[in-house]
């Protein structure tokens, strides 16, 4: 059973990028991003830029996200996984991480969404890609911190978005 990872939600003034490992099942079937009902990613990611994602519905939270500078993708192109559990990823191919990377002029940070996910992705990146690389606790619901606990450590994001105003 081979799974595969969406297209990145990114555009040319993304500042802050957020790399998860690769969609679970419930967002396989929904074909969105953090689709799991008890995933936290929407919470966390609501906190950071000051906006309710979660009660958004899904085409609203991207256009959010993205205009609050923030892009999403995962570290991992696809891979043979039976369930969603990190743990059961196998023979993963690698995503393209340094292309999209190098396509993304406002990038300051990335952003690992759990310790599979930097795992992977410090590995392809290497030490020279990004001038910040932050692990993140998992919002996955499998990962069991208290959303306060993952929260505190999310906010570290929020110093990377530098809201442009225009004349």
């Amino acid at each position: 059973m081979r799974k595969a990872a969406f297209a990145a939600v990114v555009n040319a003034a993304t500042q802050v990028l957020v790399l998860g490992s690769l969609p679970g099942e419930a967002s396989l079937a929904a074909a969105q991003y953090y689709a799991h009902p008890q995933n936290q990613f929407w919470r966390l990611m609501g906190a950071v830029i000051g906006m309710d994602l979660d009660a958004a519905p899904y085409r609203e939270r991207l256009a959010m996200v993205l205009a609050a500078g923030v892009g999403l993708w995962d570290v991992i192109e696809s891979a043979e996984r039976m369930g969603s559990l990190d743990g059961a990823i196998r023979n993963h191919t690698p995503a393209p991480l340094d292309a999209l990377v190098a396509s993304l002029p406002c990038l300051t940070v990335i952003a690992f969404n759990g310790a599979k996910a930097s795992q992977i992705g410090r590995k392809q990146l290497g030490v020279s890609s990004c001038p910040a690389l932050i692990t993140l606790p998992s919002s996955s619901p499998a990962h069991t911190l208290p959303l306060a606990s993952k929260q505190t450590e999310w906010m570290k994001l929020r110093p990377f978005l530098v809201h442009q105003t225009r004349a």
